[in-house]
């Protein structure tokens, strides 16, 4: 199936939430699927998380793969801490650990991404008999530079189709940017060779069915499907494709 749901649809049910890992209130965003899941299930699963000023999560690990996109705010992961601006992507193999993660001053917004519902609760590495629930996996953690978004007139004005790598893997599992001017058109990945893939909107705005979807949009395409054809609207579009290892799948 193919997915679709509007950024500003979903922020207009933004919540707010108890962290499970500091106790602390701040924001959550639905997108696709349940916030959190024990069992796996069809369908993606996409939430948002906005972390209250100097906030820390604690190092953690989820039972299912994601792309993790840090949108908005400022911050800092890893023992060593490494900046997180926006937009960073961070692709992180199943049951593997991260973070910590903390906010900066005016905090920090975040988007996790999952080709499906799974086992997606965390699992905090200060909680005792976590190393019971390890798996085996490729254990990869990597974050890319941080993604440059056009000026709207630039954006508007552009001419032709632009593809860029930001995160590649020795599998299926790669991240690129995707630049369009207005109303141009691009055939997507053909999806059948991943896991499927993402197609997130970071600037401009995208149609989807004749519809108009802007920014933090997000069309989740899966592997059963045809290349997805990427439209730009009216001002262009800078949009992620995420795709996810297939072996992820099995």
């Amino acid at each position: 199936m193919i997915y679709a749901r509007s950024g500003a649809e979903a922020l207009s049910e933004r919540i707010e939430i108890v962290s499970p890992g500091t106790g602390h209130l701040h924001w959550g965003t639905v997108f696709f699927g349940p916030r959190s899941s024990k069992e796996r299930a069809p369908g993606p699963q996409a939430t948002m998380s906005e972390l209250d000023a100097n906030e820390s999560l604690v190092p953690h690990f989820h039972g299912v793969s994601m792309f993790q996109l840090f949108i908005a705010g400022s911050g800092t992961i890893g023992n060593r801490g490494q900046q997180l601006k926006p937009l960073t992507i961070q692709f992180k193999d199943h049951h593997t650990a991260y973070g910590p993660i903390t906010a900066g001053p005016q905090g920090l917004s975040f988007v996790a991404l999952r080709m499906f519902t799974g086992n997606s609760e965390p699992v905090y590495l200060n909680a005792e008999g976590y190393r019971d629930r390890l798996k085996p996996s490729k254990r990869r953690n990597l974050t890319s530079e941080p993604v440059a978004f056009s000026i709207e007139p630039l954006l508007r004005s552009r001419k032709d189709v632009s593809w860029e790598t930001m995160l590649k893997g020795d599998d299926e599992m790669h991240a690129s940017v995707v630049r369009l001017g207005a109303g141009m058109t691009v055939e997507g990945p053909d999806p059948s060779r991943s896991g499927g893939y993402y197609v997130f909107v970071g600037n401009g705005s995208i149609v989807h069915g004749g519809t108009e979807l802007g920014l933090w949009s997000m069309v989740v395409v899966e592997n059963t499907e045809s290349p997805y054809a990427i439209q730009a609207g009216k001002d262009g579009a800078e949009v992620l494709v995420l795709e996810f290892p297939k072996s992820d799948l099995e």
